[in-house]
């Protein structure tokens, strides 16, 4: 069915546009450039989590020397620091693909709605399951360095302190990045964007 010629008063003729068409919001030169700055902070933020997370759960992991000295699956408090911080490298590593896709292709990979929340929901949640094994660990480790184990083995407690240390620069990094995407939901919620800059 043709759509309706609707005459102009000039002689002209002008055809209406189909009203189901969506048209993309319209975002400046300037905002544009913008988003990509707090896309490209948001990416820095989830990969140094990445790297620090993973550098902790490797330094936890391969924390046995011989078969004599203690080992970290022999405490509850270090296969929480390892586990917690293999979740965490799992989860930024994602992230840091889904923040490549969204500055390569300008769009989020889930809706964006979805997207924002999703961000801001497992950022909050990972960031405080690295800060409660960071803490557990420093706690334990604590606990370990007047017993035996630290003076016996001094290399294990040193190489333990140091994954907790890089467990709780996994934690900066990535309450960094919650406070990112937190701002982009907050952006969402008033102007119905992930970003208003």
């Amino acid at each position: 069915m043709a759509s309706p010629q609707l005459p102009l008063r000039n002689g002209g003729v002008h055809t209406p546009s189909p009203g189901h068409r969506i048209q993309p919001p319209f975002h400046s030169t300037v905002s544009v450039h913008k988003l990509r700055r707090v896309n490209v902070l948001l990416l820095i933020f989830r990969f140094a989590a990445f790297c620090f997370s993973l550098a902790a759960a490797v330094f936890m992991l391969s924390n046995s020397h011989d078969a004599d000295s203690p080992n970290w699956h022999q405490f509850d408090a270090f296969r929480f620091v390892a586990v917690a911080n293999a979740i965490v490298a799992v989860y930024s590593f994602f992230e840091v693909g889904a923040s490549v896709w969204e500055i390569s292709r300008g769009a989020t990979v889930f809706p964006e709605v979805i997207q924002v929340w999703f961000d801001f929901g497992h950022d909050q949640v990972f960031a405080y399951m690295s800060l409660a094994a960071a803490a557990v660990g420093t706690a334990f480790s604590r606990t370990l360095q007047g017993t035996d184990t630290c003076t016996d083995d001094n290399a294990f407690c040193v190489q333990s302190y140091i994954s907790i240390a890089l467990g709780f620069a996994g934690f900066a990094f990535l309450s960094l990045s919650s406070l990112v995407s937190g701002y982009r939901v907050v952006c969402f919620v008033i102007h119905g964007s992930r970003f208003h800059l």
